[in-house]
Protein backbone atom coordinates (compact mmCIF):
# COMPACT_ATOMS: atom_id res chain seq x y z
CA UNK A 1 0.00 0.00 0.00
CA UNK A 2 1.48 3.23 -1.10
CA UNK A 3 1.82 5.97 1.74
CA UNK A 4 0.03 9.20 1.35
CA UNK A 5 1.56 12.57 1.54
CA UNK A 6 1.38 14.92 3.88
CA UNK A 7 -0.79 18.34 2.38
CA UNK A 8 1.16 21.42 3.59
CA UNK A 9 0.02 23.02 6.51
CA UNK A 10 -0.84 27.01 6.50
CA UNK A 11 1.78 28.72 7.81
CA UNK A 12 1.27 28.83 12.30
CA UNK A 13 0.10 31.62 13.52
CA UNK A 14 -3.26 32.82 16.10
CA UNK A 15 -6.01 33.09 13.40
CA UNK A 16 -5.31 31.80 9.84
CA UNK A 17 -8.57 31.82 7.37
CA UNK A 18 -10.22 31.28 4.40
CA UNK A 19 -12.87 30.27 2.57
CA UNK A 20 -12.83 28.50 -0.56
CA UNK A 21 -15.49 25.79 -3.01
CA UNK A 22 -13.23 22.95 -4.30
CA UNK A 23 -14.26 20.59 -6.61
CA UNK A 24 -15.03 17.02 -6.54
CA UNK A 25 -11.10 15.88 -5.96
CA UNK A 26 -10.34 18.12 -3.40
CA UNK A 27 -8.91 16.31 -0.32
CA UNK A 28 -6.18 17.69 2.63
CA UNK A 29 -4.20 14.77 4.62
CA UNK A 30 -2.01 15.32 7.85
CA UNK A 31 -1.05 12.33 9.76
CA UNK A 32 -0.21 14.41 12.89
CA UNK A 33 -2.60 17.25 12.53
CA UNK A 34 -1.57 20.07 13.22
CA UNK A 35 -0.89 22.10 16.71
CA UNK A 36 -3.61 24.14 16.23
CA UNK A 37 -7.58 24.14 16.56
CA UNK A 38 -9.52 24.16 13.26
CA UNK A 39 -13.15 25.26 13.14
CA UNK A 40 -15.30 24.37 9.56
CA UNK A 41 -18.21 25.22 8.44
CA UNK A 42 -19.81 23.71 5.72
CA UNK A 43 -22.05 26.18 3.40
CA UNK A 44 -22.82 24.16 0.13
CA UNK A 45 -21.87 20.40 -1.43
CA UNK A 46 -20.95 17.64 1.31
CA UNK A 47 -17.53 17.16 2.54
CA UNK A 48 -16.12 14.17 4.49
CA UNK A 49 -13.89 13.93 7.61
CA UNK A 50 -12.12 10.40 7.71
CA UNK A 51 -10.87 9.01 10.95
CA UNK A 52 -10.20 5.28 11.88
CA UNK A 53 -13.60 4.62 13.20
CA UNK A 54 -15.03 5.61 9.61
CA UNK A 55 -15.98 8.69 7.97
CA UNK A 56 -18.44 11.46 8.60
CA UNK A 57 -20.28 13.45 6.00
CA UNK A 58 -21.53 17.05 6.15
CA UNK A 59 -23.94 19.25 4.86
CA UNK A 60 -24.91 22.96 5.06
CA UNK A 61 -25.49 24.07 8.87
CA UNK A 62 -23.00 21.39 9.55
CA UNK A 63 -19.57 22.58 12.01
CA UNK A 64 -17.00 20.74 12.58
CA UNK A 65 -14.35 21.04 15.08
CA UNK A 66 -10.74 19.34 14.88
CA UNK A 67 -9.06 19.06 17.91
CA UNK A 68 -4.79 19.73 17.99
CA UNK A 69 -2.94 16.47 17.07
CA UNK A 70 -5.90 14.95 15.31
CA UNK A 71 -5.70 13.53 12.08
CA UNK A 72 -6.22 15.46 9.05
CA UNK A 73 -8.40 13.38 6.44
CA UNK A 74 -11.31 15.45 4.77
CA UNK A 75 -12.38 16.70 1.33
CA UNK A 76 -15.00 16.97 -0.51
CA UNK A 77 -17.53 13.85 -0.09
CA UNK A 78 -17.28 11.18 -2.86
CA UNK A 79 -20.05 11.94 -5.01
CA UNK A 80 -20.59 15.59 -4.58
CA UNK A 81 -19.60 18.17 -7.25
CA UNK A 82 -18.26 20.94 -4.98
CA UNK A 83 -17.52 21.72 -0.74
CA UNK A 84 -17.77 25.04 -0.18
CA UNK A 85 -16.56 25.82 3.68
CA UNK A 86 -15.28 28.62 5.84
CA UNK A 87 -12.32 27.84 7.91
CA UNK A 88 -10.32 29.04 9.89
CA UNK A 89 -6.63 27.90 12.45
CA UNK A 90 -6.80 29.08 15.91
CA UNK A 91 -4.99 29.25 18.90
CA UNK A 92 -7.79 29.42 21.53
CA UNK A 93 -7.78 32.12 24.24
CA UNK A 94 -7.91 30.40 27.65
CA UNK A 95 -11.19 30.94 28.60
CA UNK A 96 -12.41 29.51 25.66
CA UNK A 97 -11.67 25.84 26.20
CA UNK A 98 -14.88 25.57 28.11
CA UNK A 99 -16.62 25.94 24.92
CA UNK A 100 -15.20 23.72 23.00
CA UNK A 101 -16.25 20.38 24.41
CA UNK A 102 -18.78 19.56 21.23
CA UNK A 103 -20.10 16.21 20.55
CA UNK A 104 -17.69 13.56 19.33
CA UNK A 105 -18.02 12.12 16.19
CA UNK A 106 -14.24 10.28 16.69
CA UNK A 107 -11.68 10.89 18.43
CA UNK A 108 -10.66 14.26 18.14
CA UNK A 109 -13.85 15.02 15.48
CA UNK A 110 -16.74 17.26 17.05
CA UNK A 111 -19.95 18.62 15.22
CA UNK A 112 -22.52 20.96 15.23
CA UNK A 113 -25.55 20.83 13.37
CA UNK A 114 -26.81 24.79 13.06
CA UNK A 115 -29.10 23.73 9.75
CA UNK A 116 -32.86 24.77 10.69
CA UNK A 117 -31.98 26.85 13.91
CA UNK A 118 -32.69 30.35 14.14
CA UNK A 119 -29.16 30.97 15.34
CA UNK A 120 -28.13 29.46 11.84
CA UNK A 121 -27.33 32.86 9.93
CA UNK A 122 -26.67 34.82 12.90
CA UNK A 123 -23.73 32.16 13.19
CA UNK A 124 -22.67 31.43 9.08
CA UNK A 125 -22.75 35.43 8.76
CA UNK A 126 -20.13 35.99 12.08
CA UNK A 127 -18.13 33.62 10.48
CA UNK A 128 -17.76 35.61 7.52
CA UNK A 129 -16.70 38.43 9.41
CA UNK A 130 -13.55 36.31 10.88
CA UNK A 131 -12.69 35.57 7.25
CA UNK A 132 -13.34 38.86 6.35
CA UNK A 133 -11.79 41.15 9.58
CA UNK A 134 -8.63 38.50 9.04
CA UNK A 135 -7.88 39.61 5.67
CA UNK A 136 -8.40 43.29 6.32
CA UNK A 137 -5.76 45.73 6.18
CA UNK A 138 -6.31 46.90 9.48
CA UNK A 139 -3.31 46.75 12.25
CA UNK A 140 -5.96 45.35 14.55
CA UNK A 141 -7.26 42.86 12.15
CA UNK A 142 -6.18 39.37 13.96
CA UNK A 143 -8.11 41.18 17.14
CA UNK A 144 -11.16 41.65 15.46
CA UNK A 145 -10.65 38.15 13.71
CA UNK A 146 -10.23 36.46 17.26
CA UNK A 147 -13.30 38.82 18.60
CA UNK A 148 -15.78 37.60 16.17
CA UNK A 149 -14.53 34.20 16.61
CA UNK A 150 -15.20 34.00 19.95
CA UNK A 151 -18.75 35.14 18.90
CA UNK A 152 -19.03 32.00 16.64
CA UNK A 153 -17.85 29.78 19.57
CA UNK A 154 -20.57 31.45 21.87
CA UNK A 155 -23.32 30.62 19.88
CA UNK A 156 -22.37 27.36 19.01
CA UNK A 157 -21.61 26.71 22.58
CA UNK A 158 -25.67 27.75 23.41
CA UNK A 159 -26.63 25.29 20.46
CA UNK A 160 -24.08 22.27 22.12
CA UNK A 161 -26.61 19.61 23.58
CA UNK A 162 -23.92 19.50 26.47
CA UNK A 163 -24.23 22.06 28.26
CA UNK A 164 -27.86 23.44 26.45
CA UNK A 165 -29.18 22.72 30.57
CA UNK A 166 -26.61 24.62 32.53
CA UNK A 167 -28.09 27.28 34.17
CA UNK A 168 -31.47 26.95 32.84
CA UNK A 169 -34.48 27.15 35.39
CA UNK A 170 -34.54 24.00 37.11
CA UNK A 171 -38.22 23.98 36.04
CA UNK A 172 -37.70 23.67 32.24
CA UNK A 173 -34.86 21.67 32.78
CA UNK A 174 -37.22 18.94 33.60
CA UNK A 175 -39.22 19.61 30.70
CA UNK A 176 -36.10 19.40 28.46
CA UNK A 177 -35.39 16.27 30.25
CA UNK A 178 -38.84 14.69 29.20
CA UNK A 179 -38.26 15.97 25.53
CA UNK A 180 -34.64 14.81 25.25
CA UNK A 181 -36.04 11.41 26.59
CA UNK A 182 -39.09 10.51 25.05
CA UNK A 183 -39.88 13.49 22.45
CA UNK A 184 -41.56 10.44 20.07
CA UNK A 185 -44.88 10.92 22.72
CA UNK A 186 -47.56 12.82 22.64
CA UNK A 187 -46.07 16.27 24.28
CA UNK A 188 -48.37 19.33 24.45
CA UNK A 189 -47.68 22.31 25.91
CA UNK A 190 -50.11 21.39 28.97
CA UNK A 191 -48.71 18.44 29.65
CA UNK A 192 -44.94 19.77 29.58
CA UNK A 193 -46.46 23.12 31.89
CA UNK A 194 -47.93 20.37 34.73
CA UNK A 195 -44.23 17.99 34.24
CA UNK A 196 -42.90 21.31 35.23
CA UNK A 197 -45.41 22.84 37.98
CA UNK A 198 -46.61 25.71 35.93
CA UNK A 199 -49.48 27.13 34.43
CA UNK A 200 -49.01 27.05 30.65
CA UNK A 201 -48.95 30.43 30.33
CA UNK A 202 -46.07 30.79 32.74
CA UNK A 203 -44.25 27.62 31.49
CA UNK A 204 -44.25 28.97 27.60
CA UNK A 205 -42.94 32.33 28.56
CA UNK A 206 -40.50 30.70 30.75
CA UNK A 207 -39.23 28.15 28.31
CA UNK A 208 -38.56 31.06 25.07
CA UNK A 209 -36.66 33.24 27.67
CA UNK A 210 -34.21 29.96 28.82
CA UNK A 211 -33.88 28.09 25.42
CA UNK A 212 -34.91 30.85 22.57
CA UNK A 213 -37.06 28.90 21.20
CA UNK A 214 -41.27 28.27 21.93
CA UNK A 215 -41.79 24.89 23.37
CA UNK A 216 -43.31 23.57 20.22
CA UNK A 217 -40.71 24.56 17.97
CA UNK A 218 -38.07 23.67 20.19
CA UNK A 219 -39.93 19.93 20.39
CA UNK A 220 -40.12 20.20 16.49
CA UNK A 221 -36.44 20.64 15.84
CA UNK A 222 -35.85 17.78 18.47
CA UNK A 223 -38.12 15.43 16.46
CA UNK A 224 -36.57 16.47 12.76
CA UNK A 225 -33.68 16.10 14.23
CA UNK A 226 -33.56 12.61 15.03
CA UNK A 227 -35.26 11.85 11.97
CA UNK A 228 -32.50 13.24 10.00
CA UNK A 229 -29.98 10.92 11.66
CA UNK A 230 -32.66 8.11 11.01
CA UNK A 231 -32.52 8.74 6.87
CA UNK A 232 -28.85 8.80 7.05
CA UNK A 233 -27.76 6.21 8.84
CA UNK A 234 -30.83 3.11 8.77
CA UNK A 235 -33.15 2.17 6.04
CA UNK A 236 -36.36 2.43 7.88
CA UNK A 237 -39.31 3.54 5.65
CA UNK A 238 -40.05 7.07 5.65
CA UNK A 239 -43.37 6.31 7.59
CA UNK A 240 -41.83 3.96 10.25
CA UNK A 241 -39.17 7.10 10.65
CA UNK A 242 -42.20 9.40 11.00
CA UNK A 243 -43.83 6.99 13.63
CA UNK A 244 -40.57 7.14 15.61
CA UNK A 245 -39.85 10.44 16.41
CA UNK A 246 -43.67 11.38 16.92
CA UNK A 247 -45.51 11.72 13.78
CA UNK A 248 -48.70 9.25 13.03
CA UNK A 249 -49.77 11.01 10.06
CA UNK A 250 -47.04 10.16 7.50
CA UNK A 251 -48.25 13.39 5.02
CA UNK A 252 -47.48 15.86 7.62
CA UNK A 253 -44.20 14.60 8.71
CA UNK A 254 -43.02 14.72 5.16
CA UNK A 255 -44.61 18.88 5.28
CA UNK A 256 -42.85 19.37 8.54
CA UNK A 257 -39.73 17.95 7.06
CA UNK A 258 -39.55 19.95 4.09
CA UNK A 259 -40.05 23.33 5.38
CA UNK A 260 -37.55 23.01 8.08
CA UNK A 261 -34.75 21.24 5.29
CA UNK A 262 -36.16 22.70 2.14
CA UNK A 263 -36.42 18.86 1.13
CA UNK A 264 -39.45 15.94 1.55
CA UNK A 265 -37.37 13.03 3.25
CA UNK A 266 -36.79 10.63 0.26
CA UNK A 267 -34.84 13.18 -1.50
CA UNK A 268 -33.09 14.14 1.62
CA UNK A 269 -32.09 10.69 2.09
CA UNK A 270 -31.05 10.28 -1.99
CA UNK A 271 -29.37 13.56 -1.61
CA UNK A 272 -27.12 12.01 1.53
CA UNK A 273 -26.65 8.83 -0.04
CA UNK A 274 -25.29 10.12 -3.51
CA UNK A 275 -23.00 12.34 -1.41
CA UNK A 276 -21.44 9.41 0.63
Amino acid sequence: MTARSNTPAPVPGQLITGHFREGPRYATYRENGTRDWIIVETLDGHGRFGSASGECVTEPGDIVLVAPGTLHDYGTALGADAWEILWAHFIPRPHWLDWLNWPVIAPGLHLIPTHGHEFESRITQRFRDVVRLNASSSRLREALGMNALEEVLLWCDHLNPHTLTLGVDARIRRALDLIHDDFARPLSVAALARHSGLSPSRFTHLFQHETGATPQRYLELRRLGRARELLQFTQAPIAEIARQVGYENPFYFTLRFKRLTGQNPRAWRLAFTRAR
